[in-house]
């Protein structure tokens, strides 16, 4: 592809996945289909679209139909849908609410305990685990908390199920045999693992991210970018086209998607990004620069697996709601985690031009 074509595929997926989104939105608010936040802090979202990644799908399609002999750009669209598939069938049964959960306040002049939160006087938190539940009556009883509203808990599939529907995208992709050498390094029989793990981290990193206004998109989007930038000045143009069709589809959502959003991805959308984006690095072999460039969600996870073991405590999970929980803004919270992403990608470039 010379220059003047991979403007064209940047503009096709931009403008495709605007108008798609637009058009995704008017869908969703018809149906009723709406996020129902849990956070405390965001229940004022309540009722925004949700599963606007289904025009992730749509723009990946009309890409495939007019793309389909460029080798690279077909695996990793391929891929891109197969991930946004899965995502959907996520959301659809999280259509369906699995419980009721209360969310109460500590009106008391002391820190409580609650579950395995230390509760602050006036703080609010909402009542999930079995310990809390098994608490939470007596606290009621001594005027120690009030309830102060009640939250639906979507349905979700079992931790296992979802594993292995990751596992198949990525053995999907293991399976084409573009992914032969990675970092240097012949992988032979072990591509098939070594691309299955990158792709289960890609899309944990990106799922978990997507917690507020641009959070998902914007961080995929400078990653995404950066490559092209990376491929650009080292000689690697042919990276370039399968970053672009990302950065593009990822500007294109943010559109509707920055603060304050009018629609949210949805697992539909965080699995689209987060496939592509494992995708595209193993098929374009920029692991040590791509993996670098996604470092704030890898971090994000790293503190979340951290909390589930016990080894940390957050007052809510993750990172980036525990900052909300303690005063920083949204905004804040998005341009820091933006900020930081530029700032790794910056110094990976720089890292690349000096020291390797």
């Amino acid at each position: 592809m010379n220059n003047t074509d991979m403007l064209i595929l940047f503009l096709i997926t931009l403008c495709a996945t605007i108008f798609f989104t637009w058009y995704v939105k008017r869908i969703l608010l018809k149906a009723r289909i709406a996020d129902n936040p849990i956070v405390s802090e965001h229940r004022h979202k309540s009722g925004t679209p949700t599963m606007g990644g289904i025009a992730f799908l749509f723009t990946i399609s009309l890409l495939i139909a007019l793309y389909y002999k460029n080798t690279p750009i077909l695996i990793v669209s391929f891929i891109m849908l197969a991930g946004g598939i899965v995502g959907m069938v996520d959301d659809l049964i999280g259509l369906k609410v699995k419980e009721i959960q209360k969310i109460v306040v500590n009106t008391s002049n002391e820190t409580i305990t609650l579950g395995r939160l230390d509760v602050e006087p006036g703080e609010e938190v909402r009542v999930a685990t079995p310990k809390a539940k098994a608490e939470v009556d007596d606290l009621l009883k001594a005027g120690k908390v009030e309830v102060v509203g009640e939250v639906p808990i979507k349905t979700e599939p079992e931790e296992t199920e979802k594993i292995i529907c990751q596992i198949v995208l990525g053995l999907f992709l293991a399976l084409t045999g573009v992914v032969t050498t990675l970092g240097g390094f012949q992988l032979g029989i072990l591509a098939i693992p070594v691309v299955i793990i990158a792709v289960l981290g890609s899309i944990n990193s990106v799922n978990l991210i997507d917690g507020m206004d641009g959070l998902a998109a914007g961080i995929v989007g400078i990653a995404s970018i950066a490559c092209c930038v990376y491929g650009y000045l080292f000689g690697q143009a042919t990276i370039i086209p399968v970053f672009l069709i990302l950065s593009g589809i990822c500007l294109g959502f943010l559109v509707f998607n920055k603060y304050p959003a009018s629609i949210f991805m949805g697992d539909t959308g965080s699995f689209v990004l987060g496939t592509g984006y494992a995708a595209a690095v193993l098929v374009c072999d920029i692991p040590y620069f791509g993996v670098l460039a996604l470092g704030v969600p890898i971090i994000s996870v790293v503190v979340s697996l951290l909390h589930r073991a016990h080894i940390i405590k957050l007052p809510v999970e993750p990172l980036h709601h525990t900052l909300n929980h303690y005063g920083m803004s949204e905004v804040k919270i998005i341009l820091t985690y933006w900020g930081a992403t530029a700032l790794l990608c910056i110094i990976g470039i720089i890292a690349k031009m000096y020291l390797f």
